[in-house]
């Protein structure tokens, strides 16, 4: 509402083959850029094509490790193009991949945009905001309730792709997929202005196209600060479903240690029976021979341990098929937040309220307004919340939302059109 242009960018590539749904699966990124001179615009569209283009290309063959990889390189792009031209200079955006995969879902992501999964009425933010209201409060120095924590500009972001040579980027997941799984990518255009448990009653009672249309109206009719961007992704019966991959075996290298490990243990009881025979019989030899077999089974236990740990540092930063060395991931604790669904007489009442805003507004500007099919779907939503069906009130409640938006579109489009003929 108060943008003329819009920096935001997405993009949604489903997998067109099942050998490329194996090997990449099915792609969605949100992107929100920042900078003067339509560099945000360039940045946010820069990103969202640069981390597509980069996944698919590599020839990484696992996929967690070809996302950090190609977020990173776009992240190198945007930062050479902005050093390139001083009105790009420090342009930036905020970037939030999900991949959808056999293996389950993954997410890398820089700055304050968010990837949501909505499972049975749970609603989980999958990612940590990079910014400083979300920094400060997780360092547990502010609380978010004080007078400081309130305080605290909510737009300021510590990390984008852009600004910066290098940049940490979060990697989240595996996440197990199950059947009627919705995902959620938005900017904070949605997020800054309908609150997270809304989000979730939405989401979760409307069909995806009504979800979609009405939190975006929702952000706009409450200031439209900010552009919005949703992208929703459900699960439905098919490949993410089916012919699932088996749980990965052990490699060598955890072999080792967990018969390193348990070799340590036997010992050890070896060592405790010994040391009660000794006791008994007064024989050092039993003695001798568990302190031998604990250093011997501890050694192993430890060497076995630092391989693991020096193979496991080259598989992260060791990249496959000639694509160079990965950047260290960063996060691995989602979900961060939760939210439950609550399809109650509170929210219905709240939408209620911005319908009723509407109505003023459109009586003090005498807009001609049909509000005879608004009312006959608040009129039914009243009824199923008065008979406890919570979800279908609320679902009529966002119709008529999106029928005054509607109208209120029609009305402003015929006043334009009126003053380019009166010009």
């Amino acid at each position: 509402m108060r943008r003329t242009n819009n920096q935001d960018a997405h993009a949604v590539i489903p997998a067109k083959s099942r050998e490329r749904f194996d090997s990449r699966g099915h792609l969605f990124i949100v992107a929100d850029g920042m900078g003067a001179h339509a560099a945000g615009e360039l940045a946010s569209s820069m990103a969202s094509e640069l981390i597509a283009m980069n996944y698919f290309r590599t020839a990484i063959a696992d996929a967690q490790d070809s996302l950090l990889l190609a977020v990173n390189e776009a992240n190198t792009e945007i930062y050479q193009r902005g050093q390139q031209n001083p009105e790009f200079h420090n342009m930036g955006t905020t970037a939030s991949t999900l991949a959808l995969l056999p293996c389950g879902a993954i997410v890398a992501h820089v700055g304050d945009s968010r990837v949501y999964r909505l499972r049975n009425g749970v609603f989980e933010q999958l990612t940590f905001d990079h910014s400083l209201v979300w920094e400060v409060q997780a360092s547990g120095q502010v609380h978010p309730d004080s007078a400081l924590g309130q305080a605290l500009p909510k737009n300021v972001i510590t990390r984008s792709l852009g600004p910066n040579a290098d940049v940490q980027i979060d990697i989240e997941g595996p996440f197990e997929i199950e059947l009627g799984d919705k995902f959620l990518l938005c900017s904070d255009g949605l997020s800054g202005q309908v609150d997270d448990v809304e989000i979730a009653t939405l989401l979760d009672c409307l069909p995806e196209e009504l979800a979609v249309e009405v939190l975006v109206d929702l952000a706009n009719l409450r200031g439209g600060p900010d552009n919005s961007t949703l992208v929703v992704a459900t699960v439905h019966d098919g490949p993410l479903l089916q012919n699932r991959p088996p749980p990965q075996k052990p490699t060598p290298d955890e072999t080792l240690v967990f018969w390193g490990t348990i070799g340590a243990f036997g010992a050890t009881v070896l060592c405790a029976i010994a040391s009660i025979i000794f006791i008994l019989l007064g024989s050092g030899g039993p003695m001798v021979i568990a302190l031998v077999g604990a250093l011997v089974s501890g050694v192993i236990a430890a060497t076995s341990y630092s391989n693991f740990k020096q193979q496991s540092r080259r598989r992260k930063t060791a990249g496959g098929g000639g694509d160079g060395e990965l950047p260290k991931a960063y996060g691995g604790r989602a979900p961060y937040r939760k939210y439950a669904s609550k399809p109650d007489q509170t929210l219905f009442d709240r939408l209620g309220k911005t319908v009723d805003e509407l109505r003023d507004a459109a009586k003090l500007k005498n807009w001609m307004m049909d509000w005879d099919q608004i009312d006959r779907l608040q009129k039914q939503g009243s009824e199923a919340m008065e008979s406890g069906d919570g979800r279908s009130a609320i679902h009529l409640q966002a119709q008529a939302i999106v029928e005054t938006m509607h109208q209120l579109r029609e009305q402003h489009n015929r006043s334009a059109d009126e003053t380019a003929i009166d010009q």
